[in-house]
């Protein structure tokens, strides 16, 4: 089969794929040499031949921005770096050849930057002709003439809803009181091209006991996955007086909920089909996580680690 040689500007991991999630193996990293002229690296076509398989699904986080003030975010805006549209390009493509077959576009908040995110679905579906291309979003910039001249790339919408009492979201940072009339909206906006639409919540010390059944019924996402609040080092344990000083930086503290107020939440909404719980235990380490420097992260454990 022989190997093929890759230019690349970024680092990238190798992961192994397992039926019970996607836990990082070996880290594969190539260097930018632009101080010295071209090189390349060799990896294997067939990385299964040396026990390795491939990146599946990765979730590409290419801006940290965002309108939102969440205060348990465990992706804060640490920096407002955005690659060019050639690096994007070249490491989903290498992403593509490892064998990447669903990307997931997330943030921050990846509709501050529209033409962008066109680019990268259409890239993504035409060139790339990946299986699934979604979107997370918490559907605040979102418009319907986006999705009219943009949804045929898109397989998937993921939109972040915490509550529908909109007292809740502001208190948690996402509210701004349009937030419940804007989500039946994108959710009517999906149905005509026929774009899967999902919810995602983060259970927290503010939502737990909310009752959200009725509301999550008539909004009829295929999916609803529902997280346990989690603390991420560096990204979203501040102190308190350094979150009054800086509003970028986030104390997940006073949202953090039991093992055992958490299934609560989930018993009480068992009776959706659509219903995926992810608990602390499950979410740590279970995402392959592509910064915006097109380099891995690992959220799992301890503190969080760049490839």
């Amino acid at each position: 089969m022989g190997f093929i040689k890759i230019s690349l500007t970024i680092s990238f991991a190798i992961v192994l794929l397992t039926v019970s999630g996607i836990f990082p193996v070996l880290y594969f990293t190539v260097r930018s040499i632009l101080h010295h002229g071209w090189s390349g690296a060799t990896i294997p076509p067939n990385s299964s031949n040396n026990g390795i398989t491939t990146p599946i699904s990765v979730n590409y986080h290419f801006t940290r921005k965002c309108n939102k003030v969440c205060g348990f975010c465990f992706h804060t805006e640490k920096t407002s770096h955005v690659a060019s549209e050639e690096d994007m390009k070249r490491g989903l493509k290498l992403l593509k050849i490892a064998g990447m077959k669903k990307i997931n576009f997330a943030g921050g908040e990846p509709f501050l930057y529209p033409k962008q995110l066109a680019m990268l679905c259409q890239y993504c579906k035409v060139d790339l002709k990946l299986d699934s291309v979604s979107i997370i979003s918490n559907g605040s910039k979102l418009t319907k003439s986006w999705l009219e001249n943009n949804g045929q790339y898109v397989d998937v919408l993921v939109v972040s809803c915490d509550s529908f009492d909109e007292a809740t979201n502001i208190e948690i940072g996402r509210g701004d009181g349009n937030n419940v009339a804007q989500l039946f909206r994108i959710r009517e906006w999906c149905r005509e091209p026929g774009i899967k639409f999902k919810l995602n919540t983060v259970v927290c010390k503010f939502n737990w006991k909310e009752d959200m059944v009725g509301t999550v019924a008539l909004l009829d996402p295929f999916r609803w996955k529902c997280f346990q609040v989690l603390e991420v080092q560096d990204e979203n344990d501040a102190s308190t007086t350094d979150t009054e000083l800086d509003k970028r930086k986030c104390n997940a503290k006073r949202f953090v909920i039991s093992d055992e107020e958490f299934e609560e939440f989930c018993k009480k909404h068992e009776q959706l089909s659509c219903l995926v719980p992810e608990s602390n235990q499950l979410m740590a380490s279970s995402y392959l996580i592509l910064d915006e420097y097109l380099c891995f992260l690992d959220k799992g454990s301890g503190k969080e680690k760049q490839s």
